[in-house]
């Protein structure tokens, strides 16, 4: 049934307009998933990676500002948020002073032209269902787009595949849920397919920066700029130390058969190797996602591959409706593009400060980001003012979802900047300039709401 499967696939994304590229992507990983392939990295194949610090990378001021004039950026924008209950795109929601993700990002990038003298064209890269809302909140930024490129540009869909016989799902009673994105390895696909790649080259740009747009710590900087074009190498990617909130995500290693870099995601580790993956000792970077590549590169690279750059496979298993668990269970063929670190000769990492990487995928990180943990200057750049970044554990049941979290903070978030740790059970509501200091914990036996101007001071306050 597996070719009858990659036909009826094959068949399904033509009627719904998916790019000849994309579809000949997916039909590659097909293959694969049809030949057993799991995606899996065992721990005995790897070993651990030491890298360069940013902090000791002594780049001219020069050499920096002109390679950020050959510098576009791609912002990853096709999340809903859902997980936040979310229906639109995440990067909409209200960061600080009425300013939303993509404020910041518009305006960042606005200050760094003015600053720099430099075009740095900024797209995104959205999904059909992120696309006009997405549009529609930057056209108030008149002079965003550069001339001859578009603000944004379209990831590709494909079909979710049934577990059993790997056929595209159908689901007449929400046709949309047969469809998934290929995981965000699909930039280069689309870059390609979209005729962008060729375009940035022939505008006369080398590098592109390519970023989640929910990481506001991801700004263009002309220092990494210069960095990397320093460095000769055709792909890079900063990483930072880990931390026990990376535990289970992926970590970076290098790989014993040729030498060369791998990124490994918690999806292509085995039962067994997950104690190895959690070991923060052994394995001590995690990608932020903050990529740098050279468009040449990219471009050579996919033409001798016949544009599948042949990413590493993640079998993503999953119910058809992930609010139904009744609903068969599929198979959603996924990459990450970060993963990419092994397909370029010369790939290579730099450490960065965790100041580039401010990733919100939950509640927790929202209030902390909304908090005076972070001050947000006149360059729209984060400035961790904190000593740390407190770690926060929001119960689910009351604040997992955005519009009950900001029920409980009506007049703002608390003061967090002296503090380490909040671990909230229960249903409490917040007043006006409430301070939480050192390590604090309200239970649910005493849920309330919180006075204006109270300081609650933790074990460690």
């Amino acid at each position: 049934m597996g070719s009858a499967g990659l036909e009826i696939a094959r068949a399904k994304m033509v009627d719904a307009g998916v790019d000849p590229v994309a579809i000949e992507t997916f039909a590659h990983y097909y293959r694969l998933l049809e030949h057993g392939e799991t995606g899996l990295i065992a721990e005995s194949s790897i070993e651990p990676v030491d890298i360069e610090r940013l902090a000791d990378a002594d780049v001219p001021a020069d050499v920096a500002a002109d390679a950020l004039r050959q510098t576009a950026i791609i912002k990853l924008n096709g999340g809903l948020g859902t997980s936040m209950g979310m229906d639109r795109a995440k990067s909409l929601l209200c960061v600080r002073r009425g300013l939303s993700f993509l404020d910041i990002i518009a305006r960042q990038v606005l200050h760094l032209r003015d600053k720099y003298d430099a075009p740095l064209p900024l797209l995104f890269m959205n999904s059909f269902r992120t696309h006009e809302d997405t549009l529609e909140a930057l056209a108030r930024y008149e002079n965003l787009a550069v001339d001859g490129l578009p603000l944004d540009f379209l990831q590709n869909k494909e079909p979710k595949l049934l577990a059993k016989g790997l056929i595209p799902a159908s689901y007449p009673k929400d046709p949309d849920l047969e469809w998934c994105p290929p995981g965000h390895g699909d930039v280069y696909t689309a870059l390609r397919g979209s005729g962008l790649l060729d375009r940035l080259i022939e505008r006369g740009f080398r590098y592109v920066f390519i970023s989640n747009s929910d990481n506001l710590g991801a700004v263009p900087a002309p220092e990494v700029a210069g960095w990397f074009a320093e460095s000769g190498a055709p792909f890079a990617i900063e990483a930072v130390r880990r931390t026990p909130s990376d535990k289970k995500g992926g970590h970076f290693a290098r790989r014993k058969a040729d030498g060369r870099l791998v990124l490994r995601e918690t999806a292509q580790t085995a039962k067994e190797d997950l104690a190895a993956l959690a070991d923060l000792e052994r394995h001590r970077f995690t990608s932020t996602n903050n990529l740098w590549i050279d468009l040449r590169a990219l471009r050579d690279t996919l033409d001798q591959r016949d544009g599948v750059l042949g990413l590493p496979l993640i079998k993503n298993v999953k119910t058809l409706d992930p609010g139904d668990p009744t609903t068969p269970e599929v198979i959603q063929i996924e990459t990450a593009m970060g993963a990419a670190i092994e397909v370029f000769e010369g790939a290579t990492l730099i450490e960065v400060g965790r100041d580039r990487f401010v990733p919100v995928k939950t509640t927790n990180d929202l209030l902390v980001l909304r908090s005076d943990v972070y001050t947000i200057g006149a360059d729209f750049v984060l400035d961790l003012v904190a000593a740390d970044v407190p770690y926060v554990d929001l119960d689910p049941a009351h604040y997992k979802l955005v519009g009950e979290f900001d029920k409980r903070f009506p007049e703002g978030a608390p003061s967090m900047a002296k503090a380490s740790s909040l671990k909230i059970e229960g249903d409490w509501t917040f007043g006006h300039g409430v301070e939480i200091v050192g390590e604090v914990e309200l239970d649910a036996d005493t849920a309330q709401r919180v006075p204006a101007g109270e300081v609650i001071t933790g074990t460690d306050g």
